[in-house]
Formats: structure tokens, C-alpha cells, sequence
């Protein structure tokens, strides 16, 4: 990285903590190295939680796992998705992916324990902190996909530094799982500036992922409000917005599952609702 590009990430951390986008939402335990916040407005971190009994990570070894399914691209879908078909009775709940690895178990279990998929947007560091959560998600059925290195604001950084944030975090996954992740969610941002998307796309990723429902979770509104927020927002072909970070998302689960079944809205995989 060049000093241009350097004083680039530095002022775009300065900015965030200027602005306020580290502030408290979801509590931090000291376990990520960077707080969980929202990829649209501030939000914050992981705290503590219990994991599923029923759903247990698989074992870490030496041996090279079977590779993760690649990016692709979806013939008539745009460069940024935001949502799926609206006639299929199915939706996309997406995770950003950092905090608490115990928590982020929870969520995983009682997901796969009402049959649910969802898809997980990785910061780098947190899978450098905990390099057997990508194996997790992705034995669990789950997509997993590149939420850039540091969850800085990627779309206010000069290029190089931008690159830099998509490919390291797409470099630990391939290390870790084979591929560079199905999909890649800007940090800090709804949608990517054009550069970001221009980055992705070069880095390997047809399309930026966002999302048309916002939980809000990252504002620790209690779980109540959590599932008011989705349930409000969401119909078919929906990409709902949440945080492995929040223990009200956690509580709020195993409710906002059983309604959206009761609705007839099936909670897949993203690569599952647009194929």
C-alpha cells in the first residue's frame, strides 16, 4: 500500500469514529476485533451467547475440505441485487458476519433447527480470529460471502485501500474454504459506490449484494421490535438485513421463523432464492 493510500484508510477510520459509527448498539465482549456495525446507518457489536446444542461445529483439521460453491453470476439479475423474485414465496435473511462465535452458533442452530438457510457476509478479521466459523456456516448449508477486511467505509476509500478490503477478505476465504465466497456485501454501505462494484466485479464477484428489509438489530431495540422491524417489511423475495452481533437477533429468531412459515415464506440461502 502506498502513503497516499495509507493516510486514504486512516482518514476514512477517522471518519467513522467522528462521525459516530462506532457507537454502542449491540454490546462488545472483547472478542472481535472490531465492533459489528450496520452497513447503512452506525451500529456496533457482538455480545455473549450460548451455543446451539443441537447443531455443533465440525471438526477443524489439517486436511484440505471439499471446496465452497464459487461466485456466479444470475442471468437477468443487475449488477447490485437487492431483492429476489417477488412471485416465489421465499426470502434471503443475510448476516453480516462478526462478534461473538458463540452467538453466531446460536443463530446458526436454531436456523438449521426450523430448517431455515440463510447466508453470512464475513468480515476478514473476524474469520482471522476464528478461521473454524467458516466451516461452520458453510457445513451448516449456508452461504457465505466477503464483507471486506475491516468493515471500514469502502466506498469512501481511494482505490487501492478499496481493492485492498475486497481482496484480502476474499484471500481468507479461498484460503479457508477453497473459494472466494458466493457473494460480497460494501461495508458500511447499502449499495456500493461505482468503484466498488467496478472492484468487486474484477476481484471475482458478478454482483454486489444489499438488501430491501433492514432489521435494525445493530440498535439493540430489544428482540420485540427486532421481529416487528422484518415482519413489517418483508414479502416474497425479500433480503432481510442482520447481525451475528445482537443477542436481541438471537432471541428474536425463533419467532420471526415460525412467522414467516406461518406466512408461507420459506428462509433460503441467497444463491437459493435467485436461482
Amino acid at each position: 500500500m502506498t502513503t497516499t493510500d495509507r493516510r486514504g484508510v486512516l482518514r476514512a477510520g477517522a471518519g467513522l469514529v467522528a462521525g459516530g459509527a462506532l457507537a454502542a448498539g449491540c454490546a462488545s465482549t472483547g472478542t472481535a476485533p472490531h465492533s459489528a456495525a450496520s452497513d447503512a446507518p452506525p451500529g456496533a457489536s457482538a455480545s455473549a451467547g450460548a451455543g446451539s446444542g443441537s447443531s455443533r461445529p465440525a471438526a477443524h483439521t489439517s486436511a484440505a475440505p471439499r471446496a465452497a460453491p464459487a461466485p456466479r453470476s444470475f442471468l437477468g439479475q443487475p449488477a447490485q441485487i437487492s431483492h429476489g423474485p417477488r412471485n416465489e414465496p421465499r426470502v434471503a435473511l443475510t448476516f453480516h458476519g462478526q462478534g461473538d462465535p458463540a452467538l453466531a452458533r446460536t443463530l446458526l442452530g436454531t436456523a438449521e433447527e426450523h430448517g431455515a438457510r440463510v447466508t453470512v457476509l464475513a468480515v476478514g478479521t473476524w474469520l482471522d480470529a476464528h478461521p473454524e466459523m467458516a466451516r461452520r456456516i458453510l457445513d451448516g448449508g449456508h452461504d457465505l460471502g466477503n464483507h471486506t477486511q475491516h468493515h471500514l467505509s469502502v466506498n469512501d476509500m481511494p482505490e487501492a485501500a478499496a481493492r485492498s478490503e475486497i481482496t484480502a477478505c476474499a484471500d481468507r476465504l479461498k484460503r479457508l474454504t477453497g473459494s472466494i465466497g458466493t457473494w460480497f456485501r460494501p461495508s458500511r454501505a447499502l449499495t456500493a459506490s461505482p468503484l466498488v462494484e467496478r472492484l468487486a466485479r474484477t476481484a471475482g464477484y458478478p454482483h454486489v449484494l444489499s438488501y430491501d428489509v433492514d432489521s435494525l438489530d445493530y440498535t439493540s431495540p430489544g428482540a420485540a421490535a427486532v421481529t416487528r422491524n422484518v415482519l413489517d417489511r418483508v414479502r416474497g423475495g425479500s433480503v432481510v438485513s442482520l447481525h451475528f452481533g445482537c443477542p436481541g437477533t438471537a432471541t428474536a429468531l425463533p419467532a420471526l421463523l415460525a412467522e414467516l412459515d406461518r406466512r408461507g415464506l420459506r428462509a433460503v440461502t441467497t444463491t437459493e432464492l435467485l436461482s
